[in-house]
């Protein structure tokens, strides 16, 4: 990599950092890794807290909406792709980790019969316990609690409450037709 990307690669992790920054309700604990073109939107009255430890690798998206908070506890690490969308309440314990690809969403649209609102949901927030693992591609919904030292396997949609101590897998048959 030349000195001019390692330049510019810089100056969008301080963008990124910055935005945190500039949040009156939000800190950053000091050991804390960014990836590369991460990016933050936070509204002025959220609340971004991220403990000691946390790393997060590229790409990660981060959306904090009016009065949301997003707490990230000690050591929690985040692969690449990684999205979280908060307009509620979204909470990771210490010592967690992320696969590529994993998405938190404390929310939906709001519906009836004959319309999905653009600008209208209901909330409900997500707990992940300390010492879990997702894996890749693991989608969160709101009102979610999953517990201490859990495994989440790879391309699970969660959407009901985990118990501690749990393994989750989705289950899936591969059916193979051979082509006469």
């Amino acid at each position: 990599m030349g000195l001019f990307s390692k330049i510019i690669l810089k100056i969008l992790k301080e963008n990124s950092l910055n935005v945190i920054r500039k949040n009156k309700n939000s800190k950053i604990a000091d050991v804390f890794k960014i990836g590369n073109y991460s990016h933050f939107s936070i509204h002025p009255s959220a609340t971004l807290l991220i403990g000691s430890g946390v790393n997060l690798r590229n790409y990660c998206n981060f959306i904090l909406g009016e009065n949301a908070t997003v707490i990230l506890e000690e050591r929690v690490f985040m692969n690449n792709y990684c999205s979280i969308n908060a307009l509620e309440k979204i909470e990771i314990g210490e010592n967690t980790l992320f696969g590529e690809g994993v998405k938190l969403y404390d929310h939906n649209h709001e519906y009836n019969e004959q319309i999905v609102e653009h600008r209208k949901f209901t909330t409900s927030p997500i707990k992940i316990g300390k010492n879990c693992w997702l894996g890749s591609n693991v989608t969160v919904l709101k009102g979610v609690t999953i517990g201490d030292n859990c495994i989440i396997g790879a391309g699970c949609l969660i959407h009901k409450d985990v118990p501690d101590n749990s393994i989750i897998i989705n289950k899936q048959d591969q059916l193979i037709n051979l082509l006469k």
